[in-house]
């Protein structure tokens, strides 16, 4: 019997598990394919700033403390995790797009987000490959970078192939009004003191999960470049970048190549767009005109996990929904049900999120949890699904 069962081998769940290991509790990581999911496209912006989005407030904060324990998250993995400290930079193709980063800039000052202006001049010296007809720049030092496969592999490696179970997980199992384990796909039973449900989009379709989870796909084209030897560096920093209103970034790694993302659609596709290529590469080329010499070696469709605030559902359930989730009915009053932890729902940030995610979690298993976190009560929205479920059958 394990003390932890992580259902899901993203990014998410291997921190998770990687953190627990480390409280000397024994762990065990259910997927058939650890590594290969929407982490296994992800850039690595540890963007806690620029990434901030209006009216996301909560989620900043997570994000900001996420980025604060990230050196310590990094460290015992030292260098194989590709953990970078350098800064991004915010560059505006044209005025209207100028206007649009200062206004957000104003924004993040106001949170006590610190972003510097930059003259053009300034961030071509910073970044000689800058096109010359940008219009405006900002630099944002506190954000940094990992290289998401390569924390990917030294996780694996530091968990031990012997805590991966390489199938894929049906359901939960209960007994006596809690969780205590996994139920897999070839019929075996998983036993485990804490279970916790990490596996992205998936989590939809586990049985035995006590809350519908609203997880929707929200797909994103990714592109990876390998840079000539006669234009390396073409970047020393991630940039970020809006051209004619649009976002792209490129984030530069130290083996010479360049990840170039990413777009973001609701289509339902699992394939690589064409027209979202050529964009990438369009607005891209705007910013680095560079970026036309280079060699496109890969590209990557992966369909993140969002939720209907963008916020992840991480956190115990209230016990009170133990019971059959279609009838929505409360079973008990009062605390939450053991053994059961919900972290998805990362959307965007889940490179980002790992550490705090990992923390979280450790904490909810050590049992003494911050309650500046339960924002992201993966129940938060039932109350609001029985009003509506209530209101549909009175108009009914």
């Amino acid at each position: 019997m394990a003390d932890v069962a992580v259902i899901g081998g993203g990014v998410v769940g291997l921190g998770i598990a990687w953190e627990a290991a480390r409280s000397g509790r024994h762990v065990v990581v259910v997927d058939p394919a650890p590594g290969s999911g929407a982490s296994f496209a992800a850039a690595g912006m540890l963007a806690a700033v620029s990434e901030y989005h209006y009216q996301e407030e909560e989620l900043l904060g997570l994000m900001i403390a996420s980025a604060q324990y990230w050196p310590e998250f990094a460290s015992p993995l030292a260098a194989e995790a590709g953990y970078l400290r350098t800064p991004t930079l915010c560059i505006a193709a044209d005025a209207a797009d100028r206007q649009a980063l200062a206004d957000l800039r104003t924004v993040q000052e106001h949170y006590g987000l610190e972003v510097r202006s930059l003259s053009v001049r300034e961030a071509r010296r910073l970044e000689p490959l800058l096109a010359p007809a940008i219009s405006g720049a900002f630099e944002i030092a506190a954000d940094h970078q990992v290289d998401p496969r390569r924390l990917l592999s030294a996780l694996l490696s530091r968990l031990g192939e012997e805590r991966v179970v390489r199938e894929r997980a049906r359901g939960l199992l209960w007994e006596g009004g809690r969780v205590v384990g996994v139920r897999l796909a070839d019929g075996r039973e998983l036993r485990a003191a804490e279970t916790v449900v990490a596996n992205g989009l998936e989590a939809r379709s586990l049985e035995g999960v006590p809350v519908p989870l609203p997880l929707r796909p929200v797909h994103g084209d990714i592109l990876r470049l390998r840079v000539p030897p006669h234009l390396r560096p073409l970047l020393t920093a991630t940039v970020r970048g809006l051209v004619r209103g649009k976002p792209v970034y490129l984030v530069p790694r130290e083996d010479g190549t360049v990840v170039i993302g990413a777009t973001q659609r609701e289509d339902g596709s699992d394939g690589v767009s064409a027209g979202g290529v050529y964009e990438l590469l369009r607005d891209a080329q705007a910013l680095v005109p560079a970026v036309a010499e280079l060699e496109l070696y890969e590209m990557t469709a992966r369909a993140r996990p969002g939720t209907p605030d963008n916020a992840p559902l991480l956190g115990r359930v209230a016990a009170r929904w133990a019971g059959k989730p279609s009838e929505g009915a409360p079973t008990d009053d009062g605390g939450d049900i053991p053994g059961l932890i919900v972290a998805t729902g990362f959307f965007r940030h889940g490179v980002l999120l790992t550490p705090v995610a990992a923390r979280v979690c450790r904490e909810i298993l050590d049992g003494a949890t911050e309650e500046r976190w339960a924002a992201f009560r993966p129940d938060r929205f039932m109350d609001q699904a029985q009003r509506d479920s209530a209101a549909s059958g009175r108009t009914a």
